[in-house]
């Protein structure tokens, strides 16, 4: 009863992940704090510093958190007023062998900064597998509607015909960038490392007696040890804040992406061409029974304006950096770096949701089609004065569909549609496939299944 009269956000009570939600979950946080001591102790044992292999073991065997560990460290964190040295006090009496040399020459940021890192490593690579079955998905759904006829919009207003599925590749083309950049952020990722309370690694210079070679090797080997290509060459007390726009500015792409497609899909719910998935036992108004609200949509365009506002966040907080470090930074970062993730997160299961449903009403279409055709057509007489034998080739083929087949007379759609079958299926070939080639993306692609929304 005690967590309904506690306001919890809703990002992981109710629509992220369990994954992401995990990520950042203080479980995860405290134990890769550990981690990160451990990974320093080794490094600083492998270097010559005098640390029992005991300490090391005790370290190893308790890297995860009892609840009565996470309540001595809340009791602890009350009295110091610093959550850090709480939690080294807290590790130290599970690892009384290692009591000592916990956080040995470190400061906080060296466990704060480099598990953000950690995190937001961790995060990228959760968002691109799921951006990568995202794509999957409506890659199917336009190679599947490649040649259907639609009508147009431009200023929302009807223009020349496109098809379904060339419409569906203005948005993949979208999240495929958004998957190149979101994997230029990851990759591009350092490590803060081991560098000290300003920068300069005065403590471990004075730990290892004026010694450049092992300070910098302690550096390469903790770097190594926690999973990183190369730390940051220089640093204040923490990694640049810099960092943090550069890993929220694809995100907040994403979410301009994002919002365009649920845009676009709630306008097409409107003229009831397509619709999102709607279950049978789903009420989509209290008042009005015969509604579809298209919640789902809905719901990605509200969180995707947030994800667009967050990068805002990481621009002013590394702006108003005071030279090697001010702690104005630590409140909005705990609140942004998580909500930028868990959104994210969101946003793409849900259109990964819409995506594996979404229901087309060719009828529809082609009756909206039919009411605006002969306006389409104009343009076409205007260029076809001199086309006597392109429209004999071509009205024969309407016969054929006729005649033969039983179909409708679609003389004037032949034409109208232009390429857009064959962009298509070009598109699909030449740019999607290739994307999705990586071994990490082949992977999320074979185990995903089908997203279930909690609500």
């Amino acid at each position: 009863m005690d967590a309904l009269e506690t306001y919890q956000t809703p990002l992981s009570s109710r629509y992220a992940s369990k994954d992401m939600a995990n990520l950042f979950s203080p479980a995860k946080r405290f134990r890769t704090w550990r981690e990160l001591w451990l990974n320093l102790a080794i490094a600083e044992k492998q270097l010559g510093l005098p640390i029992a292999d005991e300490a090391i073991e005790q370290m190893k065997a308790n890297l995860d958190l009892t609840p009565e560990q996470f309540d001595i460290a809340a009791k602890e964190e009350k009295k110091r007023r610093h959550d850090v040295m709480a939690h080294v006090h807290t590790f130290g009496q599970v690892a009384p062998a290692a009591a000592g040399i916990i956080h040995l020459g470190a400061t906080s940021c060296y466990v704060t900064d480099n598990a953000d890192l950690i995190f937001i490593r961790t995060g990228l690579t959760y968002l691109l597998k799921s951006l990568a079955v995202l794509i999957s998905r409506l890659s199917v759904f336009a190679r599947d509607n490649r040649a259907l006829p639609t009508l147009g919009f431009t200023h929302f207003q009807p223009a020349q015909l496109t098809t379904v599925g060339k419409r569906a590749t203005l948005w993949i083309q979208e999240l495929l960038w958004d998957l190149r950049n979101i994997k230029r952020a990851r990759d591009d990722l350092g490590f803060r490392g081991v560098k000290g309370t300003t920068g300069t690694q005065a403590s471990f210079f004075s730990l290892f007696d004026g010694d450049h070679d092992k300070v910098e090797e302690l550096d390469r080997l903790v770097t190594k040890l926690s999973g990183f290509q190369y730390a940051y060459p220089v640093t204040g007390q923490t990694y640049s804040r810099k960092i943090d726009i550069d890993v929220l500015a694809p995100l907040a792409s994403l979410g301009a992406t994002a919002h365009k497609i649920g845009t676009d899909l709630r306008l097409l719910a409107n003229l009831k061409e397509i619709e999102e998935p709607f279950e049978s036992t789903q009420i989509g108004s209290s008042a009005m029974a015969y509604k579809r609200n298209p919640m789902r949509c809905e719901r990605v365009c509200s969180l995707s304006r947030h994800l667009q506002v967050l990068h805002q966040n990481a621009l002013m907080t590394s702006s108003v950096q005071w030279f090697e470090r001010t702690l104005d930074d630590s409140a909005n970062r705990r609140v942004t770096l998580p909500e930028a993730f868990l959104t994210a997160d969101i946003v793409l299961s849900t259109l990964r949701n819409v995506s594996e449903g979404l229901v087309v009403y060719p009828n529809v279409i082609a009756r909206r089609i039919a009411q605006e055709l002969p306006f389409m057509a104009t343009e076409n007489l205007i260029m076809a004065i001199e086309a006597h034998e392109k429209i004999r080739v071509l009205s024969h083929e309407a016969a054929y569909q006729v005649k033969n087949l039983g179909r409708e007379n679609d003389l004037i759609e032949r034409d109208v549609v232009g390429r857009a079958p064959e962009q298509v299926d070009r598109f699909l070939k030449e740019w999607v496939e290739p994307a999705l080639t990586e071994e990490e993306l082949q992977e999320a692609l074979a185990k995903t299944d089908k997203v279930e929304l909690n609500v």
